[in-house]
Parts: C-alpha cells; sequence; structure tokens
C-alpha cells in the first residue's frame, strides 16, 4: 500500500526555533515572542489539525513529548522512524545532536498497545559517530507500490547510507540533488518531502529545484512511466509548504492530500483542481509550526504501515 489509515503524531511540550537545525533549514525564521508563547501556539494548532484529520476517519495516535530531555523539533517525528509493512521498524541518524533525544522506545510499545506487530529494527544511528546522516522519511520519499525511493542529497541525506537503506527495504534508489535560492546562492534543501510529494496516481513535484537537466528528467520520467501525473509547484509555492504533503486514508478508505493552510493558499486553481481529481484536500493553519520548526503537515506525520497482531 502507499497510503495508511494510522499515523504517528508527537505533541509538542518545549517547541521553539530549533538553533541547531537553523544552521541548514533555511526554511526556518525567527519569531520574536517567548518560547513558551511559541510552545503554546504551536500546540493549539497540532490539536486543531489531529481533530480535523480525526474528523475524517484518519486514525491518528498522539504521544505527548517529555519535557526532558530537550527535543524543541519532537513535533517531526517521521525524520527519526518508519514503520514498513513487513513488520520492521527503521531508525535514523538525524543531524542535530538535540534531535537525536527524540528516539523513544515506549513508542514501540504503544503501536503495540494499539495492535501493531513490530518483528524487527533496523538501526542506522550508528552512523551518527561517523559524521552521516539520514533524516527517515524526510530524506527518503518512499513509492511502496513500486519499490522505488527517492532521495535529495543534502547534509541530512548521505548517498551511501541511503543505497544501505534500499539495499536493506528492497528500494531500487532514485538520487539526485535539490537547491533552493537563498541570498543569490543555490543551497541544497534539507529534505526531500519539503520539495516532493508521492500520492498513489500523482507526485507534486518542485522541478525548479532540480538544477541539473538530466537528474531533473529521470526523476520525471520515474513519475510518469510509474502512472503518476505530475503536479508541478514553483519554489516561492515550495517555500509556503506546497511540497510537503501527505496522502491518507479515512473512513471507508477515502483518499485525502493533508496539507497545511499555507500550502494550501499557495497553490492556483489549475493546481487544486489537478489534485482533486485524485482526492479531496485537507489543510489546516500550520503557521507557527512552519516558521518556528521550518517543517509542516508531512513532517508531522510519521505513517504506520505495521501489521494489526
Amino acid at each position: 500500500m502507499q497510503v495508511t489509515n494510522t499515523i504517528l503524531m508527537i505533541r509538542p511540550v518545549g517547541f521553539r526555533m530549533n538553533e541547531q537545525t537553523a544552521v541548514n533549514n533555511y526554511f526556518q525564521e525567527d519569531i520574536d515572542i517567548k518560547n513558551t508563547e511559541i510552545n503554546e501556539k504551536a500546540q493549539a494548532e497540532f490539536d486543531a489539525f489531529v481533530s480535523e484529520l480525526k474528523n475524517k476517519g484518519v486514525h491518528v495516535i498522539v504521544v505527548d513529548d517529555t519535557k526532558s530531555p530537550d527535543t524543541p523539533d519532537s513535533i517531526f517525528p517521521n525524520n527519526w522512524i518508519s514503520f514498513h509493512e513487513n513488520g520492521t521498524i527503521g531508525l535514523y541518524p538525524m543531524f542535530a545532536e538535540n534531535r537525536r533525544n527524540e528516539r523513544r522506545e515506549d513508542i514501540f510499545q504503544t503501536l503495540e498497545e494499539n495492535g501493531f506487530m513490530i518483528k524487527d529494527v533496523v538501526d542506522y544511528t550508528a552512523a551518527e559517530d561517523e559524521g552521516y546522516f539520514l533524516e527517515g522519511t524526510g530524506s527518503i520519499l518512499l513509492d511502496r507500490l513500486n519499490n522505488k525511493a527517492y532521495c535529495a542529497l543534502s547534509d541530512r541525506a548521505d548517498e551511501e547510507l541511503f543505497i544501505e537503506f534500499c539495499e536493506d527495504f528492497d528500494y531500487f534508489p532514485v538520487i539526485f540533488t535539490a537547491n533552493q535560492s537563498v541570498d543569490d546562492k543555490r543551497m541544497p534543501i534539507y529534505h526531500t518531502n519539503v520539495m516532493m510529494a508521492l500520492g498513489e496516481t500523482f507526485s507534486i513535484i518542485c522541478t525548479d529545484s532540480i538544477d541539473n537537466k538530466k537528474e531533473r528528467k529521470a526523476v520525471v520520467d520515474h513519475l510518469k512511466n510509474d502512472g503518476r501525473e505530475v503536479i508541478r509547484i514553483n519554489e516561492a509555492q515550495m517555500h509556503q509548504f506546497a511540497g510537503n504533503m501527505l496522502q491518507v486514508l479515512g473512513a471507508d478508505d477515502k483518499r485525502y492530500l493533508v496539507m497545511s493552510s499555507s500550502a494550501f493558499n499557495s497553490l492556483n486553481q489549475g493546481q487544486i483542481t489537478a489534485i482533486e481529481k485524485h482526492c479531496e484536500i485537507i489543510h489546516s493553519s500550520l503557521e507557527t509550526i512552519e516558521t518556528c520548526g521550518g517543517g509542516s503537515a508531512r513532517c508531522m506525520m510519521a505513517e504506520v504501515f505495521l501489521p494489526k497482531k
């Protein structure tokens, strides 16, 4: 399956702008209010987002973050863990030291208490000691239908580690570089999932970010050859998180594409019409989370594909 009805989300208790991730996440911005107020706003956005998903019949497993250790980005769990249909969990090496504290074994128990089966854990976190990183389904976009994995290389997505992942999980690697303009320079985009999203029958992608024409053509050809409609967004829309979307299943297996309100409002009518040919759109305001965290709706949802007991 490409989409799931169950997602894991972490409710924040100490959300703020993470100074350790800001060095190469150019989507982050500082705002001039106290951290306690930032966290309160983020919690309100989180709760409204979860309610929106549940109202559509999406099964959301919410786990509260802990006040200690300090984990300002815990709201983005898809970067440190992934869940697979064969019962395997992937654990990933994180660029920022304080993000490594987000990994929690008690979450395994929570999933088991929710009726899911965990058969194996593939742990790549030792790569942190060597300075190599691969931040989960932030760095890796999984085409589970065609056993392909897309990865835009960056400080948070090491090529050799990505290939190792593909060998372990039996995916064909599609590797490229995606850039954005920062102070008139082309700089790597920190995560693949902010410039690209994969649905069952379509893909949202900022092709303008792939500067190498051969790489751009290769990525688009893979998508089209696998029968996906390619819906293109521009770099300005990408900066409103129009690439950071996730397709999910709601009640009666109805398909939805989940995004933030800023992402939705950046789309033109042609793009919205193209998406709605495939599924209905859900959007929710995530302004504080996006501004301070540099991530959006897709980053907040860790898809659970584990088998049921």
